[in-house]
């Protein structure tokens, strides 16, 4: 039994906090005695709302703020979503826990078009995402695609104001939020790829605090794990920060792990596409081996002219 507290520093998004309110209450269910606090803040990447994240350093920015907090002992874990969480962690933390996933799709969000096909030609589609928009370029070359930032609730308030026809969102978030009334369309995996770690959440925390990793270890997913370490392995040989135009996404058939990838350019005109199976138990060298497949397909041109 543990009769202590634990403080979870999370982002002041409605989706943060859900999330930091999830963990917090699988905490306390179990590990009698403890006593789990939030302390919201906000990010660098919360305040700037009106630059492409791409041009201001990529999704690192909503970690910092959090990463100080438990750095100095403010807080012991921080939560977020996997998606966001950059390769590298700063000396002294480290990710120790990947929650079980929610639904990994993209989302096809509209009020006037029940799916990405219905869609007339030129329709502008909201999407900060470089992944998204390379995709929905080769699918549908005719579409303008606008950036789109801010939390789920700003960001639906933009398309009810008549500024999209279209928005494109994690199902996961909507999910979690209980909005699905809000999605039009699940996008699969071969409609659009979703990104590494997409609709995972994971809890990050001191290096050095035992611990802390003892009070995580009842809410690691071990399947959600392997799925997302494969997917990170990739990221990480790529070199692939958040706001790159890379997806990726593997899937478990009992032992086995199949792993699914592309590299875009940001246009659509050029897609590089490769998948590989084998052992889960070799989850992150499959994430590497088809990294290098990536790029001696011809991917390191693309990124290279991606971070021109």
């Amino acid at each position: 039994m543990f009769v202590n507290t634990l403080r979870i520093a999370t982002r002041k998004s409605p989706l943060a906090m859900w999330q930091a309110e999830f963990v917090k209450a699988r905490l306390e269910a179990e590990h009698s005695g403890l006593s789990v606090e939030l302390l919201p803040m906000s990010t660098k990447g919360d305040k700037i709302l009106d630059t492409p994240l791409a041009k201001i350093g990529g999704k690192g920015l909503f970690l910092k703020e959090l990463e100080n907090a438990m750095l100095d002992g403010r807080a012991d874990i921080a939560v977020h979503s996997m998606k966001d969480v950059p390769m590298e962690f700063p000396d002294g933390l480290g990710l120790y826990c990947i929650c079980e996933r929610e639904d990994p799709r993209d989302a096809f969000v509209s009020n006037d078009y029940p799916s990405l096909d219905a869609l007339p030609q030129g329709a502008i589609v909201g999407t900060s995402s470089l992944r998204r928009q390379c995709q929905l370029l080769k699918l549908r070359p005719d579409l303008q695609i606008k950036d789109l930032r801010g939390n789920v609730n700003t960001r639906l308030a933009k398309l009810d104001a008549g500024e999209y026809h279209a928005i494109i969102l994690a199902s996961a978030g909507l999910l979690r939020l209980e909005m699905q009334q809000r999605i039009a369309d699940y996008l699969s995996p071969d409609t659009l790829l979703p990104a590494g770690g997409q609709g995972a959440v994971g809890i990050e925390c001191r290096s050095d605090d035992e611990r802390l990793h003892t009070l995580l270890a009842p809410l690691n997913d071990a399947d959600t794990s392997i799925r997302v370490k494969a997917e990170r392995a990739l990221n990480h040989r790529l070199q692939g920060g958040c706001q790159v135009p890379i997806a990726c996404f593997a899937e478990l058939d009992g032992p086995q792990l199949r792993l699914r990838a592309l590299v875009g350019a940001i246009d659509g005109s050029r897609v590089i596409e490769d998948e590989i199976h084998g052992p889960a138990e070799q989850a992150e060298q499959l994430g590497v081996s088809l990294a290098e497949r990536l790029l001696s397909a011809g991917a390191d041109k693309i990124l290279a002219e991606v971070y021109g």
